[in-house]
C-alpha cells in the first residue's frame, strides 16, 4: 500500500460553480466535449504499481497490442519508467492486474542494422534497447485511444493500432537502411512459460492461390502458455502478414527461424532449429527497402486467435484487408469516442473549461472512464471449450475487484456490452457448471472473495428487468441468469479455490469456519468469504425480487446477514479508544471463537501479513484487516452502525480508521468507507472524506494510482468520486454527493435516454434535491428510475456540513426494511 499526499484537485474546485450560479440549471445550454478521447491520458499507473496497459485496442478489445519491456512490473509489458528496455511488441496484454505476469504474447522486432542475418541477436536478452528519451526525462512514446508510438534508440519508430482480434504495426526505418529486418517472437511471453511452440514461414509460392493474401511472406505459430494467476495452461496461435508502404514490398529476400539467439538462414520450420519447450523460438524475415524513398516504413498485420493458426490468419484477413493503417487509427478512435461519449461532463461553457484546472478535472474524468472500458475483453469467436453462440468475454480479472464500481458504472452507459458480458457468463456457467469469478485467456483463474460473479448479474437484471420492453433485444434469458446464480448458491463445486462457493459449510453454519475438514478447496479466508457469501445472497434475493420469487427474497435475505455470526462484540484495538470496539472475527465449527489481531494485514500489522492467496498462513482475510472487513456489510450498514454503537459511535470509528491509515484505497474492500457517512445520516462528511481520498491518492502522473488499477476497478472508482456518486450494486439505488462538474449527462442507448445532473447555488455540500422539477426526499440517494426515465437531477448545494439525508431519507438497509 502506498499513502501519498496530492492535491492537483483542490476542495475548493467545486466552487468553480459559482460563476454559474446567477444562470438556472434548466436555462444551460452545455457546448459538449465532441472528442473526448482527446483528454485521455493513457499512461496514468504505468510506473510501480498500476501496471496500467497504454497500447491499441478498442473498447473490450480482445487484442491489445503494446510496448513490452524487462521491468519487473511489466504487467502490463509497459512500463513508463524509461531505464527499462524494450523487448519487442506484442499482442495480448491485460491491464491493472497482480499476479504473475499475464498474456505479453508474440512480440515483434524490428532491425535498422545487422552485419548479417545470422548476426541478428533474436534473444530477449540480447536484442533489447531503450527508447529514445525526451527533454523532460520521459520515454519518447506517445499515447491515445486506439493508437500507439515509440521512437527506438535504433531510430526506428514503431506505430500500432488495432481492431477487435488483429493488431497492425507501422515499423518506419531510418534513412538509408538497406536490410531492413522484422523477428516474429513466437515463444517468450510475459513469464517465458511456453511449451510446444511451432512456426513455419511461407516466403510465397509463385502460382499458389492461397499465397495471395500474403505477397510478402507470412508467420505462423503457437505455443501452450501458464496461466498468470491460476493453475490452468492455454494455448495461442498467431498469423503475422507484411507489405510495404507505399511501395511494393516484394518477397522477403532472406528468411529463417531462430532458436534463442541463432537465426538459421533458409528455415521455414521449427523442426529443422530442434524446437524445444523452455527455448526461445520465432522467425526472422528480411525485406527490400522503398526504392523512391529514403525512409522504408513496412506494416505488419498480426491475426490472433485461441483456436488455430488458420483461424488467426482468416481473421486478420477479415478485420484488415488492406493494411490502411490511418483508417483502422481512425476508426478505433471514433469507437472509443462513441463509448466515452456516452457520459458528458462540463461546465457551462466553452471558454471556462479552458482553465487549466477544469481540463485537469476533465482529463482526470476520461481518463478513468476509459481504463473502464480495456476489460473485460471480448474473445467472442475465439473460446476453445466448446462451441457456442452466445457472446464470450473473457480477461475477468478479477470480479472480486470489479463488482463493485465497474459494472455500476458501465449500466449507466454502456448497457449493451454489459449485456453481452452477462450472457457470457451464463454461457461459462452452463457448460462449466458455476459462473466464472477470476479468469484469463480462457481458463479459470484462483477466487479472491466470494462467488462474485452473482452481484453482476443481479446488478443487471434489477437495472434491465425482463418487464422492461426495450430489454428484450439484449438477449439476456432471467430464467437462465436465475438458474446459474442458484447454482453459486446452492450446490459446491469440486474445487472452490476457482468457481462457486464452499457451499456445504455455509448452509450448515451460516459462515466459513476455522479448521472445518472439507475437500475441495483451502481453508482459508474464513472471515472475508463469509462477508461476500453473505453480500452474494443478498444479489441474489434482489435478483429473486425482480422476478417476483417472494419465497427466495425471504430466504435469501435471511442468508444474507449471515455476517452476524462472524461478528464478535468484545474484540476490541490494542492501544486503541473506547469507541473502537467489536470486529469481524474467525469462528471455528464449534461456536468458538478464534482471535486475529485488528491490526493484521494493515500497515500497522506487527507481523507484515499480506493476506494474499498463501494456505500456509491460513488468513481469516483476504487483502484487507479485519478493520476494513469490520466496515463491509453494505447489504445492511443501518445493522453494522448499531453493532458499532450508534450514528455517533459509527462516526468516531470511521474517522478514526481514516485518520490512523487503516483505510487502504489500494484494495476494494475499503472503497465504500468514504459515502459511509450518508448511512450515519451525516452526508457532509461522505463528501469532504471522498474527496481527500481522491486529492490525495489519484492524480494524472504515471505514478496517479495508489495500487494495481484491477482491471479498470481504479478507474471506475476515480471516475464516481468525480462525479459525486458510489453506486450500491445489486440495487437501484445510486448515493450522492456534490460533483466536480456543474453538469453531467449519461445518455443510454437501451432506454434511449439522458439523464442530467446539474448544480445550483455556490458551496460544497447538498442541501436539496430535484427530479423533473419536484422536490426529492433524500440528499443523500436517487433511484434508479431516472435513468429508465431521462430525468433531469438538480443538486442544490450549499455550506452546511451538518445537514442530515432528509426525513425517510437515509439510504436502505436489510434491517429498516429497505430491500424486503
Amino acid at each position: 500500500m502506498k499513502l501519498r499526499f496530492r492535491v492537483l484537485f483542490p476542495l475548493i474546485l467545486p466552487l468553480l460553480s459559482r460563476v454559474l450560479a446567477q444562470e438556472t440549471p434548466e436555462s444551460r445550454t452545455e457546448p459538449w466535449i465532441r472528442d473526448p478521447a482527446s483528454y485521455v491520458n493513457a499512461f496514468i499507473g504505468t510506473v510501480n504499481v498500476g501496471h496500467v496497459f497504454p497500447g491499441a485496442n478498442l473498447p473490450h478489445g480482445m487484442i491489445k497490442a503494446g510496448l513490452d519491456t524487462d521491468s519487473p512490473g511489466n504487467h502490463a509489458g509497459y512500463d513508463g519508467d524509461p531505464q527499462y528496455n524494450v523487448t519487442g511488441f506484442s499482442q495480448l496484454h491485460d491491464s491493472g492486474t497482480g499476479g504473475s505476469i499475464p498474456l505479453s504474447n508474440f512480440k515483434l522486432w524490428a532491425y535498422a542494422s545487422c552485419s548479417s542475418f545470422e548476426k541478428c541477436p533474436s534473444g530477449i536478452v540480447q536484442r533489447k534497447l531503450k527508447r529514445k528519451v525526451l527533454d523532460d526525462g520521459s520515454p519518447d512514446d506517445y499515447a491515445s485511444p486506439g493508437y500507439f508510438s515509440t521512437n527506438l534508440t535504433n531510430n526506428i519508430r514503431v506505430e500500432l493500432t488495432a481492431t477487435r482480434r488483429t493488431a497492425l504495426h507501422r515499423y518506419t526505418f531510418p534513412a538509408g537502411t538497406t536490410h531492413p529486418r522484422i523477428l516474429v517472437d513466437i515463444a517468450n511471453d510475459g513469464q517465458r512459460s511456453a511449451t510446444y511452440p511451432q512456426v513455419s514461414i511461407d516466403q510465397l509460392g509463385d502460382g499458389d492461390e492461397e499465397s495471395s493474401s500474403y505477397q510478402s511472406g507470412r508467420v505462423r505459430g503457437g505455443a501452450e502458455f501458464a496461466a498468470s494467476f491460476g493453475p490452468g495452461r492455454y494455448k495461442a496461435f498467431v498469423c503475422v502478414t507484411f507489405r510495404g508502404e507505399g511501395y511494393e514490398l516484394g518477397k522477403p529476400t532472406e528468411f529463417g527461424a531462430y532458436s534463442n539467439n541463432y537465426p538459421v538462414r533458409g528455415a521455414r520450420s521449427g523442426e529443422q532449429v530442434y524446437l524445444s519447450s523452455g527455448s526461445e523460438h520465432g522467425a526472422l524475415l528480411e525485406f527490400t527497402p522503398s526504392p523512391t524513398s529514403g525512409v522504408t516504413s513496412i506494416l505488419a498485420r498480426v491475426g490472433v486467435s485461441f483456436i488455430s493458426t488458420d483461424q488467426a490468419c482468416s481473421t486478420a484477413e477479415e478485420e484488415i484487408p488492406d493494411y490502411d493503417f490511418e483508417k483502422v487509427k481512425s476508426e478505433a478512435r471514433a469507437q472509443w469516442n462513441d463509448v466515452l461519449g456516452r457520459v458528458k461532463v462540463g461546465f457551462g461553457d466553452a471558454g471556462q473549461r479552458t482553465t487549466e484546472k477544469q481540463k485537469e478535472l476533465v482529463e482526470h474524468f476520461y481518463s478513468s472512464l476509459y481504463r473502464t472500458h480495456i476489460a473485460p475483453a471480448d474473445y467472442t469467436g475465439e473460446n476453445p471449450h466448446w462451441n457456442s453462440t452466445e457472446p464470450y468475454y473473457d480477461s475477468l480479472y478479477c470480479n472480486w475487484d470489479t463488482y463493485r464500481t465497474l459494472y455500476p458504472l458501465m449500466a449507466m452507459h454502456d448497457p449493451i456490452t454489459f449485456s453481452k458480458i452477462v450472457r457470457g457468463m451464463i454461457d461459462i456457467q452452463k457448460h462449466e457448471g458455476w459462473l466464472p469469478e477470476c479468469r484469463g485467456a480462457t481458463v479459470k483463474h484462483y477466487m479472491q472473495g466470494g462467488s462474485n460473479a452473482d452481484p453482476i448479474l443481479a446488478d443487471f437484471i434489477v437495472k434491465y428487468p425482463p418487464s422492461s420492453s426495450q430489454v428484450s433485444s439484449l438477449g439476456v434469458s432471467a430464467s437462465d441468469l436465475y438458474t446459474a446464480l442458484l447454482k453459486d448458491a446452492e450446490e459446491q463445486p469440486p474445487n472452490w479455490n476457482l468457481q462457486g462457493r464452499e457451499v456445504h459449510v455455509w448452509k450448515e453454519l451460516g459462515y466459513i469456519a476455522q479448521s472445518f475438514a472439507s475437500v475441495g478447496g483451502a481453508n482459508t479466508k474464513w472471515v472475508s468469504r463469509t462477508l461476500e457469501y453473505a453480500f452474494d445472497d443478498f444479489a441474489i434475493a434482489q435478483a429473486a425480487k425482480v422476478l417476483g420469487k417472494n419465497e427466495d427474497v425471504e430466504k435469501y435475505l435471511k442468508r444474507a446477514q449471515n455476517f452476524l455470526h462472524v461478528w464478535n462484540p468484545d474484540v476490541t484495538m490494542p492501544g486503541g479508544p473506547d469507541f473502537v470496539k467489536g470486529m469481524m472475527q474467525p469462528r471455528f465449527a464449534d461456536g468458538t471463537w478464534n482471535h486475529t489481531d485488528p491490526r493484521h494485514c494493515s500497515i500497522h500489522d506487527p507481523e507484515k501479513a499480506t493476506c494474499f492467496l498463501n494456505a500456509a498462513r491460513r488468513d481469516g482475510f483476504y487483502e484487507a484487516s479485519p478493520i476494513v472487513y469490520s466496515q463491509y456489510v453494505p447489504q445492511d450498514t443501518a445493522k453494522l452502525i448499531e453493532l458499532q454503537g450508534g450514528p455517533e459511535a459509527f462516526i468516531q470509528r470511521l474517522d478514526w480508521i481514516f485518520e490512523n491509515d487503516y483505510f487502504d484505497v489500494t484494495n476494494e474492500p475499503s472503497h465504500q468507507m468514504p459515502f459511509m457517512y450518508h448511512y450515519a445520516n451525516r452526508p457532509g462528511l461522505s463528501t469532504l472524506r471522498s474527496r481527500k481520498v481522491l486529492e490525495e491518492h489519484f492524480d494524472l502522473t504515471k505514478d496517479g494510482l495508489p495500487g494495481n488499477d484491477d482491471s479498470g476497478a481504479m478507474g471506475s472508482y476515480a471516475a464516481f468520486s468525480l462525479l459525486g456518486m458510489y453506486p450500491l450494486p445489486a440495487t437501484r439505488q445510486l448515493l450522492i454527493s456534490s460533483p466536480y462538474f456543474p453538469v453531467v449527462e449519461f445518455v443510454n442507448p437501451v432506454y434511449n435516454t439522458t439523464t442530467t445532473f446539474k448544480t445550483s447555488g455556490s458551496g460544497l455540500f447538498v442541501k436539496g434535491v430535484t427530479i423533473d422539477g419536484e422536490a426529492w426526499h433524500s440528499i443523500c440517494y436517487v433511484e434508479w428510475d431516472i435513468f429508465e426515465k431521462g430525468s433531469v437531477v438538480v443538486l442544490e448545494l450549499g455550506d452546511d456540513d451538518s445537514l442530515g439525508c432528509g426525513e425517510g431519507g437515509l439510504p436502505p438497509s436489510i434491517s429498516t426494511g429497505g430491500y424486503a
